[in-house]
């Protein structure tokens, strides 16, 4: 509330207070919806993804350790844990391509569709507190809906002496939007995924 209250220049009023409580929790699941970042500490989280070239992008970021990397089996072959693979210090797992198969049996090494290149791994990530450009976000989200004219969605208006106006728009309502500048501004602080990460499920 005090990052809405600074940002407004006032205090919040009692009904203000109340659709804010709301509202800030409706602008974070759009923010996390849309980054697929959680924003808090998680440790030893386990994520099943799928390499792309040797290497695996982690989900979730920052990345504050990775503990244990493990190849999938398919058709029955079980999962090993995978020897040699490398943590970038950021967000990247290169992994060994024969590196699964260490100590197997001639029969799985000989079978190339055991291991089709699906890892789990186990890893903390997350911030201790959320940041400051993701606050910035959520709090223009909560107080373009909160600072409304009205409530009703996408109309605005104002009165002035004898004077009034109504017009239809979109952007504001009953609930938070996020806009393209937030969107914008969410993926060039890199909190927005980037294509070619592949993540199968988590466990």
């Amino acid at each position: 509330m005090t990052d809405l209250s600074d940002r407004l220049g006032r205090p919040l009023l009692g009904q203000e207070e109340a659709r804010a409580q709301v509202l800030l929790a409706d602008a974070s699941a759009k923010v996390r919806r849309f980054t697929r970042q959680d924003f808090t500490r998680t440790d030893n989280e386990t994520v099943v993804v799928r390499a792309q070239q040797g290497e695996i992008r982690l989900p979730k970021r920052p990345v504050i350790d990775v503990a244990q990397v493990v190849a999938v089996g398919s058709g029955g072959a079980p999962d090993v844990p995978v020897v040699g693979w490398q943590w970038d210090g950021l967000d990247i797992v290169r992994v060994v391509a024969d590196s699964p198969v260490i100590n197997l049996s001639e029969d799985w090494r000989d079978d190339g569709d055991a291991y089709p290149g699906t890892y789990r791994i186990t890893y903390s990530h997350g911030d201790l507190a959320v940041p400051d450009d993701v606050v910035a976000v959520v709090a223009r989200m909560v107080l373009r809906t909160l600072t409304a004219p009205t409530v009703a969605g996408g109309v605005t208006g104002e009165t002035i002496g004898p004077y009034s106006y109504r017009t239809d728009g979109s952007g504001v309502g009953t609930g938070v939007l996020m806009t393209d500048e937030d969107r914008r501004e969410l993926r060039d602080a890199g909190y927005r995924p980037t294509a070619g990460m592949s993540m199968v499920r988590y466990r």
